[in-house]
């Protein structure tokens, strides 16, 4: 700081003292732009290549948009608007925006007709309060309206889920692979509703800076964090899951406990379940049904866990050309069934880096539960965008190239991951 006041000293021209407000001359070159805090100069190019890489897809996706005309036609609620960015506040963005504007209004399960996919009533109690919150917050702070508001949470959270995966896979493989992964998240398949009315960009930040804290043994830090989660997310439930493993095993080891106490990993196991089960057990109290969350997504989206039998009837089908299962959208599945095929060999080559016990269990719990759930099979892409330790292994491998390589790769990514993980998600599918 003192080298930058000396250079605007220098700078400014003679008798500048005696000048009033008015005469001031501009500032200095030199301390322009100015200079960033020491801890947040690494972030700088990570978050960098990650903006422009989401700006450009979201640019091809309004040409997508623009050029097919469809959404105009659609019911504003389920993927149309008035407008391109219309669409990306609607089908979950609308019960977000519903529940920001009116809050909850919980009610005993209302039973619908017999004998159809659904049999009781859609109810906004389904969506975790975090993000909605948030959304209000930001509108009656800022002025915005919800829609405004809700995108607006959703970009600022993305940068900070992308600061936190550079964090994680900085400390595994290095600066460079860290900047590439927070590129890669960019442009994963499902990552349109990073920049959308969608809760995934505010879980994925409380997600890679929980497991960053418990990586550097910042216990206080991850059982916080992992509690707020519980509040976005009913799939918090593998990140909790994770860091109380974690936990366990850092006092089951006598050395971890003789450097860091055993208050610390106690705390975030007894804290980071507490925002989840505190939701769930009102929506319970709140409908005079103890197991109602789960009724309500079990018969009200047909979201339930099914040890894999949906998925499995969903790879039969697609491996001979029938559509012959709920949810079917060909498109989005056959991308879906892609990134499942690729998930093996994601895998492996992540274990083989021999990351922490809680990257491993939060990767290996969040596929087995998408995976045994029955749910849309073309949102696998979208359910599988918090896995970011998957991005370890590719970014390792990508960081060995030099700059016009990635350039190319990039450029290129970023132009298709406006049709694959923007337009086909919102247009082709239900997102």
């Amino acid at each position: 700081m003192e080298t930058a006041a000396g250079d605007t000293m220098t700078d400014g021209p003679a008798g500048a003292a005696d000048e009033g407000p008015g005469d001031r001359p501009a500032r200095s070159w030199r301390t322009w732009p100015p200079a960033l805090p020491p801890g947040a100069r690494p972030y700088l190019n990570p978050l960098l290549l990650y903006g422009v890489t989401k700006l450009v897809g979201l640019g091809v996706f309004a040409a997508l948009l623009t050029y097919a005309g469809d959404f105009r036609e659609k019911n504003p609620r389920f993927g149309g608007g008035a407008h391109w960015w219309d669409v990306l506040g609607t089908w979950d963005g609308w019960w977000y925006l519903q529940v920001a504007e009116h809050g909850y209004h919980p009610t005993p399960l209302i039973p619908l007709e017999p004998g159809g996919l659904f049999t009781v009533q859609q109810n906004s109690v389904a969506f975790f309060p975090l993000y909605p919150a948030l959304i209000r917050m930001v509108s009656e702070t800022t002025g915005l309206g919800l829609y405004g508001s809700g995108i607006l949470v959703s970009v600022v959270s993305s940068f900070v889920a992308a600061a936190g995966i550079y964090a994680v896979v900085s400390l595994l493989a290095g600066a460079r692979a860290g900047t590439i992964a927070a590129g890669l998240w960019a442009v994963a398949p499902g990552a349109g509703v990073e920049w959308a009315v969608y809760s995934e960009s505010l879980f994925v930040a409380l997600a890679a800076w929980t497991c960053y804290a418990v990586m550097t043994r910042r216990w206080l830090t991850a059982g916080l964090l992992a509690f707020t989660a519980g509040l976005n997310r009913p799939t918090s439930a593998v990140l909790i899951g994770a860091v109380g493993l974690a936990a366990l095993v850092a006092l089951a080891r006598p050395a971890t406990r003789r450097e860091h106490g055993v208050r610390g990993p106690v705390y975030a196991m007894v804290v980071a379940p507490l925002g989840l089960l505190l939701y769930v057990a009102w929506v319970g109290w709140s409908s005079g049904e103890a197991m109602a969350y789960f009724r309500l997504q079990r018969e009200g989206w047909a979201h339930y866990f099914d040890f894999g039998a949906y998925t499995w009837d969903v790879l039969r089908n697609l491996a001979v050309g029938r559509g012959d299962y709920p949810f079917a959208f060909s498109t989005p599945d056959l991308l879906s069934l892609l990134l499942v095929l690729a998930l093996p060999f994601l895998l492996a080559l992540m274990l083989r880096r021999r990351p922490p016990l809680v990257l491993v269990a939060y990767t290996l719990a969040t596929i087995v539960t998408v995976l045994g759930t029955q749910q849309m099979f073309g949102n696998t892409m979208r359910y599988l965008l918090p896995v970011f330790p998957l991005l370890l292994a590719p970014a390792t491998a990508l960081a060995r190239q030099k700059l016009p390589a990635l350039a190319v790769f990039f450029t290129t990514a970023a132009l298709a991951s406006g049709w694959y993980a923007h337009y086909v998600i919102f247009e082709l599918g239900v997102p």
